[in-house]
């Protein structure tokens, strides 16, 4: 009956185009990766869907503190962080995380997670208790909504960025603990959230503001420390996620607050107590990570990303004015993260799989994950990609786009 019920699932989710295929690659992330398909075929492929933002996944000083770490500690930690697993390379990093955030957060303290998805489960879940309520972007992602389904706090949803509903809502709640809930840079959209603003209405009402700043942090901010550094933010009220398997290239994630808030994770967060320690030569490569960031090769990869993304926004708008006829939306974005909306969703995988057939791989992004009508393709962009990279992308969607323009009646 089981599997019954759970091919009619399979199938009710083929017929939505909306079936996902798991891909394996069998060379070490960078611009051209080569990748195996369902098909079984291995091909050299030029990315445009990794979130190693600053290239750094491969860079020979992480992949040898990596191998020093190893080395040094052994492959695994061999128990929770609360049992044995806690080692000196965790510590370490967990110190220059909190100095690395200080700027942002005064007497910051930082607990390392294995994921981001296990540190926003931890934060939300452990902090939204029965005497909170939890103010959510409809746009958060699906660890955070998970977080929130997890608290035993109430949660109030509020429309993408909109900072008077939100105001509303928070004017409106009795709660004793108010935590608004956001990402930094929204991952299938690629704009920020107005921290600013949601900062000042934490202030005015008594509330503390949860960042995740997956995707920020490394890309934006000076020296690379993220979306809070951007906006220019110094507050006890802000608590960080930090993913540090995206920009910072390597693995795990990070929690950074008041000490009063960490210290009441280290007791609560039971995605933190009750899973093994992340193994310490992923600790001890993040620190030499951490180091390229806030270096000037750091700010050379942050001013590479910049051009890069403004070559390929200044092509795709071309493309798009070539062809309104197809309907194609570019999303407005700062970050690496750069979005095409196609709309259906059978038109968005057609034409993923006809860049694929060119050699390039670009995701498409389907419902549960964006808004229905909005599937899309989600560019991402490396520091290593090259200006060549880009236009090579750019041939293949504009060959695509006329292709698609003729057969439309």
């Amino acid at each position: 009956m089981l599997l019954e019920h759970l091919n009619h699932k399979l199938k009710a989710i083929a017929d939505q185009d909306l079936t996902r295929v798991l891909r394996v690659a069998e060379s070490a992330t960078a611009p051209l990766q080569t990748v195996r398909g369902a098909d079984g075929q291995a091909r050299q492929l030029l990315m445009f869907c990794s979130n190693d933002y600053l290239g750094l996944a491969a860079h020979p000083q992480v992949v040898d503190a990596f191998a020093e770490g190893a080395r040094l500690y052994g492959a695994g930690s061999g128990a929770s962080h609360l049992i044995s697993g806690h080692g000196l390379a965790h510590d370490t990093l967990e110190r220059a995380l909190a100095a690395w955030v200080e700027p942002q957060i005064p007497h910051a303290q930082a607990l390392f997670f294995c994921t981001g998805y296990m540190a926003n489960l931890a934060v939300i879940s452990a902090l939204g208790d029965e005497k909170a309520e939890i103010f959510s972007d409809e746009l958060n992602h699906a660890s955070l909504i998970d977080g929130c389904r997890l608290a035993r706090a109430p949660v109030q949803r509020y429309a993408h960025k909109d900072m008077a509903a939100l105001q509303t809502l928070l004017a409106a709640s009795q709660a004793k603990v108010k935590l608004i809930v956001t990402d930094a840079v929204f991952s299938m959209d690629g704009d920020l959230a107005p921290l600013d603003e949601l900062l000042a209405l934490a202030e005015a009402h008594d509330a503390w503001l949860i960042v995740d700043d997956a995707h920020g942090l490394g890309v934006l901010g000076a020296q690379g420390r993220g979306t809070l550094s951007h906006f220019g933010l110094r507050s006890e009220r802000l608590i960080l996620m930090g993913t540090l398997g995206k920009a910072a290239g390597v693995a795990g994630a990070f929690v950074a607050a008041h000490p009063t808030i960490t210290q009441y994770l280290l007791q609560a967060a039971r995605s933190y107590i009750f899973t093994t320690a992340a193994p310490p030569a992923v600790a001890h490569a993040l620190l030499k990570s951490l180091e390229i960031i806030a270096s000037d090769e750091g700010d050379q990869r942050r001013a590479n990303l910049v051009r890069l993304q403004a070559q390929l926004r200044a092509g795709i708008e071309r493309l798009l004015a070539a062809y309104p006829q197809l309907g194609w939306q570019r999303v407005p974005s700062d970050t690496p993260v750069q979005p095409l909306i196609i709309g259906e969703n059978g038109a968005t995988m057609h034409l993923a799989a006809r860049l694929d057939a060119a050699g390039l791989r670009v995701p498409g992004i389907r419902p549960p994950t964006v808004p229905k009508g909005t599937a899309r393709l989600r560019i991402t962009l490396c520091a290593t990609h090259t200006e060549a990279d880009i236009q090579r992308l750019l041939q293949a969607l504009n060959e695509a786009a006329a292709e698609l323009a003729s057969e439309s009646p």
